[in-house]
């Protein structure tokens, strides 16, 4: 499945068979990605495809040198079981 970044839209989506579309939504706050919120369709949730949205964007985000702010609870428990991007949250949400 491939994820794509639509900047306009501010959202990475998978477009799934079925045609529905799996996506994880983003802003942008002095220079950091603010993940909003990620929504799977409930046809294909407990499919991993939450979580590889999750990489994906945070891959995205070290790749192109970005900090992330998180406001999503989806991205927030996943970053808690993936400790090797603690790294890229934002000093301001550091506590």
């Amino acid at each position: 499945m491939e994820v794509i970044n639509n900047k306009r839209g501010f959202s990475f989506e998978i477009v799934l068979p079925d045609g529905e579309i799996a996506h994880l939504d983003y802003r942008w706050l002095k220079g950091s990605m603010v993940l909003m919120h990620t929504v799977v369709p409930p046809s294909a949730r407990g499919m991993g495809i939450g979580g590889k949205l999750v990489k994906y964007v945070l891959d995205y985000a070290r790749n192109n040198g970005l900090k992330i702010i998180v406001y999503c609870s989806f991205v927030a428990k996943y970053l808690e079981k993936h400790t090797e991007y603690a790294d890229l949250i934002d000093d301001s949400q550091k506590r």
